[in-house]
């Protein structure tokens, strides 16, 4: 049996203990002739995944509807009928609002089967990716719920994400981590069951799917990849419902990046290709940019360097065009030297050392924050490694290793590791020192 994170979610929002729940479940058969005799121990097992017989389901819908001052389905409740299609209220906005906060619950509340939940593969993948894509859209996100919200509501919401990215930039996803899914439960969970006109809806749908994005490469940063895509494809559902391609087409990005680090080559070709092409006029250089240099990477994984030579010569040429001050939020991690160590990982792939060498000094030598420079320092290690130039790569690492210090990051981690590795294989003058600074990094809990 899996947890009921949907019936734990909603008697959080209702308001209701386990005792309360079952008094007023027995209330409700009285009034059907119905002699219930539950008591809390019913409601904990229930919510341990063991489904009521008889009609206690429909029961419980009315006790919450009753309580909440809303329509409550069976699958709001997670008591849907298995192979049955969901109820038209269920595959709904609305519907999609309670089982995405539940996630948000569990996933605060460390429960396993959340936390160590698989990425999905096949069609479960893709599905959002085409959903997104195609009709029918959000008409109307307008909601009567009991709290207004506000435009400072909304500016927080936007404030919080520059926040929370901001601090992943710093101190990596494993710490930030549970400081957002806590602001998603406490803050953006009530405002999207709150009152808001369509317009209104629009904007906060936007910004909480700017936040969820961020809890997602969060999760990414922390090993969790199939919590990691459950966050990508909310923030992608909340994305359409705002009505923003261009919001759309960064979380694709992001499930490109995972694609590729999951060495799903081709998925991560297909997902660029449907940002560039759903997104069309709204998306901004910076994010194509981003999307042909990712193409590029896979591209050369699989082996087709024509196709990755080409996407390379897009993404420079898109990267030529980002005018700082044009380019939403979202995308300010596209920042110069970007691309070129992206094109770097492609060039390298394609057996092309100089010319990622090239491309590797320049990243290094812009200015970035303290994660892109690690993974530029990362990246222009292993290239001067495979050049044979050893003293000059273990410098890099070295630098390296010092400006890792205190991120807790699992993506850093394994870039570590794996610069280490090639160190010692070299057995070159000055491996040990920089082995040494490494292992100190790496030594940060997690």
């Amino acid at each position: 049996m899996q947890p009921n994170t949907l019936l734990d979610a909603i008697l959080d929002e209702a308001g209701i203990s386990h005792a309360g729940l079952a008094a007023h479940v027995n209330q409700a058969g009285k009034a059907r002739g119905l002699a219930l005799r539950y008591e809390h121990t019913a409601v904990a097992r229930w919510l341990k995944g063991q489904r009521p017989r008889g009609q206690v389901p429909d029961l419980i819908c009315e006790v919450l509807a009753g309580r909440l001052q809303r329509h409550v389905t069976l699958d709001d409740i997670g008591l849907g009928i298995p192979g049955e299609p969901a109820s038209a209220h269920g595959s709904s906005l609305s519907g999609f609002v309670e089982r995405a906060t539940a996630l948000w619950r569990s996933d605060e509340q460390q429960r396993r089967h959340v936390l160590d939940a698989p990425a999905v593969t096949g069609t479960p993948a893709v599905m959002p990716v085409w959903e997104w894509e195609n009709p029918p859209e959000d008409n109307d996100v307008s909601r009567g719920g009991r709290h207004p919200v506000s435009q400072a509501d909304i500016d927080m919401m936007r404030s919080a994400r520059t926040h929370y990215e901001q601090m992943y930039r710093k101190a990596g996803g494993i710490a930030t981590r549970t400081r957002i899914v806590g602001f998603l439960n406490t803050e953006a969970a009530p405002l999207l069951r709150g009152r808001y006109t369509d317009a209104t809806g629009r904007q906060l749908h936007r910004a909480t799917g700017g936040l969820v994005a961020i809890a997602g490469i969060c999760a990414y940063d922390s090993d969790a990849h199939g919590l990691a895509q459950r966050y990508f494809h909310q923030a992608l559902r909340l994305a359409k419902a705002s009505g923003d391609r261009g919001l759309g087409a960064y979380v694709i990005a992001l499930l490109v990046n995972q694609a590729l680090h999951m060495r799903e080559h081709r998925q991560a070709v297909a997902f660029a290709e449907a940002a560039l092409r759903a997104a069309g006029r709204h998306i901004t250089p910076a994010l194509a940019s981003d999307l042909y240099a990712m193409q590029a990477k896979a591209y050369a994984h699989i082996g087709d360097g024509t196709s990755a030579l080409e996407c390379i010569r897009r993404a420079e040429s898109a990267a030529d065009r980002i005018r700082r001050g044009h380019e939403p939020d979202e995308t300010g991690y596209v920042q110069p030297g970007f691309v070129n160590v992206q094109v770097a990982e492609a060039l390298l792939r394609l057996g092309d050392c100089a010319g990622a060498k090239e491309h590797a000094q320049e990243a290094v030598h812009t200015p970035a924050h303290d994660r892109g420079r690690v993974h530029r320092l990362a990246v222009l290690s292993q290239i001067q490694l495979r050049q044979g130039n050893a003293e000059q790569a273990v410098a890099t690492a070295v630098e390296m290793a010092e400006r890792a210090r205190g991120m807790e990051s699992q993506r850093l981690r394994d870039r570590l590791r794996a610069v280490r590795e090639h160190l010692v294989r070299s057995g070159c003058a000055g491996t040990a020192e920089a082995a040494e600074l490494i292992d100190g990094a790496l030594r940060v809990p997690l």
